[in-house]
């Protein structure tokens, strides 16, 4: 695996639910002992989000969601501050170009305007990547 890739959060949560991780998920959080992931500024609020809706659901407790949160902080993450106007315009542009949400288009232009390759379990977010010739972990 590449010493820094692009981790969305499908494979970021993948991690907090049992029933979620398979092969490839847990080959990638192995990987963070020897590389570190960069996510657009829009993670952490997805994180949040997903906690909140299996908090809700009540799939996670309150100091499940809080001991993971934890695990995160433990993990050689990098959030990319970047937010602009041309940001915007980019990740918008994205998102029609490949029929994405506005946040999986962010994951993509990060990995686009890195050179980084992208772990993601999402399979339209993958079929993105391929067209726009991002390698895939």
């Amino acid at each position: 695996m590449s010493n820094t890739f692009v981790v969305d959060n499908s494979v970021v949560m993948s991690w907090c639910f049992k029933d979620e991780a398979n092969k490839y998920t847990d080959a990638v959080l192995d990987s963070l002992a020897e590389s570190y992931a960069v996510v657009p500024s829009i993670w952490p609020l997805e994180v949040a989000n997903a906690l909140l809706v299996s908090e809700r659901r009540r799939r996670l407790s309150e100091a499940d969601s809080i001991r993971f949160l934890t695990l995160l902080a433990q993990l050689p993450l990098t959030v990319e501050q970047e937010q602009s106007e041309k940001a915007m315009m980019r990740i918008l542009a994205l998102a029609r170009k490949h029929k994405l949400s506005s946040y999986d288009a962010s994951y993509l232009d990060l990995a686009m305007r890195s050179g980084l390759p992208i772990a993601t379990l999402d399979k339209n977010l993958r079929a993105a990547a391929k067209r726009a010739q991002v390698a895939i972990i």
